[in-house]
């Protein structure tokens, strides 16, 4: 876009430009002085400017500047509100960008609005006795006093007195007195920057129009802080629009350094719906998609360090748009509860003007849930910031372009509303990454040439349970040990660091949890439990993860199926190490085999009909009380025991596939499913009443 070509008149704002001038001090010519007395802007500037007019010209500030020809902007299509404002006592509200913006455009409308005879009094110093008394209120929301409530005497007064009164504020609603905004006969909305304004800017600044176009990108993010740092009177009007792009390009919305979604391993359901949204907002902006079939919200929830806040940098690099990163300790950084709201007015306001954008906000379960909230203050404090949260995430008409994308540790913790459809209805659950994962992610954080050709596997397996971030930190130490080492990183640096003096597992231990993990394996198989799993050994314990899968109904025999499932780690040590050698792994937690077969088995008997009992179901309280029964804990125990036997009937009959499983994992550390399946080939599962059913997530072993 060419900004010298049709470059808007801009009379008023050129006005204001020339009083702004004439107060600092100007001495040269005025910016629309044409040498015609009969021409329509001569006669404007009569009429508004008061003062002699010097020789040489002593530049305003830029970003004063930029206020002024925003605020004439909008007073000059208002009809006779130009006049009116100096002549008459109009009644005026106007909303800014943002807080910013209050005390600039306060200066502006007391130096240019109003007329020399005007004596411009905010709110604790009106008086009427002044020949021309104007009231301007100007509150950027931030201060206790900021309300309503505050400043309704002064505007009766100023009324009664037939005097202008004009209120500014990022929020009038919420932060100018209540009796002038029902009095109002003006609701005014400051305009944003565009590249017309930031021309005229560095014109008044510099005494030139500029001839280098502004890119259009840059103008959305341009702010009026921005022109105050990069036009200045002794530089050329195109060395201005240079700064100006440099300072607005470092800004850290626009700072795409670090990896896209595409080079980042895991993330799993999140990174396929971040990668459908690349593609969304690249059809959208070409105009090939509407912004209504575009996915707006999501709640990302996972524990601290699996990379919640990197999702949102990578996903606004691959989709190659601005990223507003906030969160609620931000918005409540304020002092008050006026710059609370502000803050999060102001932080929509910012991703509106750069949209097409990424708007994340992290902590949103720092916001209370309203149905937790005790005590009738803290009640409405909090109830107010919820329900500005809930109406700027329900504005989607008001915010095209902008997907709301917020993080939280706790989702339990957020209120509902926030989650209901139409905001933040898209949930979805970063877990910690897997072994496979973690060994991707080790690689990524490595280089391709740290290590290279090492397997990582290792490594991932001493991490398991472990997040992204401390892989990231691990990797971070294992260099700095080698570098004060003076030598290449080796791999017994990254265990070091894992470990952290922690013991490896004992050979003799490890080769027990072989054992275990092999068992349950081939009789989930065998029994159709499930058809696919990963194994793994880490430096405390195996763990075998697999898909459970369940018929179309839930039955006795395949309910049974996952018991003997359960139990199979525990026969296969039996069978294969003997009665003495047996370990405690299979008990040890609430989440461990014997545990969840236990309540398995309590479900049979009690609460599913399966049991003696017949068609009955025990409420957890009624359960707790029959299980002092020694008859229930006997039927309990003999389904127990009859699926501990059919188990290692199963190990005795798979033996050397169970051998074949336990030797490949004791070696490894860790068998993928394509590994299983290669091994399974050569050593087949003698398979037992398979079923095909649907599948659920699950984890099993010790």
């Amino acid at each position: 876009m060419n900004l010298h070509l049709q470059p808007p008149r801009d009379l008023l704002a050129r006005a204001y430009l020339d009083m702004l001038a004439a107060q600092a001090g100007t001495t040269g010519k005025p910016l629309l002085r044409s040498g015609d007395p009969d021409d329509p802007i001569e006669r404007l500037i009569d009429d508004l400017t008061a003062g002699p007019v010097s020789e040489t010209r002593t530049a305003v500030r830029a970003d004063l500047a930029a206020a002024a020809i925003l605020v004439a902007r909008v007073i000059e299509p208002v009809e006779g509100l130009t006049r009116e404002l100096r002549r008459g006592s109009p009644i005026v509200s106007l909303a800014t960008l943002g807080p910013d913006a209050v005390s600039l455009v306060g200066s502006v409308l007391t130096t240019c609005a109003f007329g020399s005879k005007a004596k411009v009094l905010d709110e604790r110093l009106f008086d009427q006795a002044h020949t021309r008394p104007v009231l301007l209120i100007t509150r950027d929301g931030t201060a206790s006093e900021h309300k309503l409530e505050r400043g309704n005497e002064a505007v009766a007064e100023a009324l009664h007195a037939h005097a202008p009164v004009f209120g500014v504020a990022p929020d009038p609603t919420r932060h100018l007195p209540r009796d002038l905004l029902r009095a109002s006969e003006h609701r005014l909305t400051l305009g944003a920057l565009d590249a017309s304004a930031i021309a005229l800017t560095i014109e008044a600044i510099t005494g030139r129009y500029p001839s280098a176009p502004v890119d259009d990108e840059l103008v959305r993010a341009v702010e009026l802080a921005d022109l105050a740092l990069s036009v200045r009177s002794d530089r050329s009007p195109d060395e201005c629009i240079e700064r100006l792009e440099r300072i607005v390009s470092s800004k850290a919305f626009f700072d795409h350094r670090g990896p896209s979604l595409e080079e980042l391993p895991g993330y799993g359901a999140a990174r396929e719906w971040g990668l459908n949204l690349v593609a969304d907002l690249r059809e959208h902006r070409a105009g090939d998609l509407d912004w209504a079939c575009v996915e707006k919200g999501l709640l990302l929830v996972g524990p601290p360090g699996v990379g919640k806040t990197q999702f949102a940098r990578a996903l606004a690099k691959s989709a190659n748009v601005p990223l507003v990163a906030t969160s609620v300790a931000d918005w409540n950084a304020a002092s008050y509860l006026s710059g609370t709201l502000s803050a999060i007015k102001n932080c929509f306001a910012q991703a509106r003007r750069l949209a097409p954008c990424i708007l994340f906000i992290d902590e949103i379960d720092g916001i209370s849930d309203r149905a937790a909230l005790a005590g009738a203050d803290y009640r409405e404090y909090w109830t107010q910031i919820v329900n500005l949260l809930l109406e700027m995430l329900s504005g989607i008409e008001d915010r095209p372009g902008v997907v709301v994308i917020a993080a939280t540790n706790h989702p339990d913790h957020v209120d509902a509303a926030v989650k209901r459809a139409g905001r933040l209805d898209r949930i979805i659950e970063i877990e910690l990454p897997d072994v496979e994962t973690l060994a991707l992610i080790f690689r990524f954080h490595l280089g391709p040439d740290t290590l290279a050709g090492i397997d990582l596997m290792p490594a991932a397996l001493a991490a398991a349970g472990k997040t992204g971030a401390d892989v990231e930190a691990w990797v971070r130490r294992a260099k700095a040990r080698a570098r004060r080492a003076r030598r290449e990183v080796r791999s017994d640096d990254l265990t070091s660091e894992i470990r952290s003096g922690r013991d490896v597992m004992p050979e003799r231990t490890r080769r027990c949890c072989a054992v275990h993990e092999a068992g349950h394996l081939v009789v989930g198989i065998a029994l159709s439990v499930f058809e696919e799993a990963t194994l793994a050994i880490h430096d405390r314990a195996g763990a075998t993860y697999f898909e459970v899968s369940r018929a179309n109904s839930q039955t006795q025999s395949v309910i049974e199926n996952y018991i003997t499932a359960l139990l199979a780690g525990r026969a296969a040590e039996k069978v294969f190490l003997g009665d003495s050698n047996v370990t405690a792994g299979a008990g040890v937690g609430e989440d461990s085999d014997f545990s969840r077969a236990t309540t398995a088995a309590i479900d049979l008997e009690l609460r599913l009909g399966f049991g003696p009992l017949g068609p009955v179901h025990f409420p957890e309280r009624a359960t707790d009380m029959m299980l002092q029964s020694p008859t229930i804990v006997g039927l309990i125990k003999q389904r127990l025991d009859r699926c501990m036997a059919r188990a290692g009937e199963l190990i005795a009959d798979n033996r050397s596939t169970v051998e074949a499983v336990a030797r490949r994992l004791n070696e490894t550390g860790y068998l993928n499913a394509r590994a299983i399946k290669e091994l399974l080939e050569i050593h087949p599962i003698g398979r037992a009443a398979p079923t095909t059913k649907p599948k659920v997530k699950a984890r099993g072993g010790r």
